[in-house]
């Protein structure tokens, strides 16, 4: 993620650590239901399958994907939700 990103509010963070895939997409698509169009949600993942399955998922969905910072062993996720 870069500055840009730092300044985003995050409206939920979905903890999917320990989860494989499809999980985390999963738990991600229905919190993201629950929020209003524009809302940031942060997804914290630990299957290295997360990197490709994440972004498709926005792709495919019209969410958009405004990346991904490596943290201690995992993964931080930011997707906004479609308008």
């Amino acid at each position: 993620m870069d500055d840009e990103n730092a300044q985003i509010e995050i409206a939920e963070t979905v903890d999917a650590l320990g989860l494989l895939c499809p999980l985390p997409v999963l738990r991600a698509r229905k919190r993201l239901q629950a929020l209003a169009p524009g809302a940031v949600l942060r997804l914290l993942a630990s299957d290295p399958a997360a990197v490709i399955d994440v972004p498709h998922f926005c792709n495919q969905s019209g969410h958009a994907f405004l990346g991904c910072e490596e943290l201690d062993g995992h993964q931080a996720y930011l997707i906004r939700k479609a308008l």
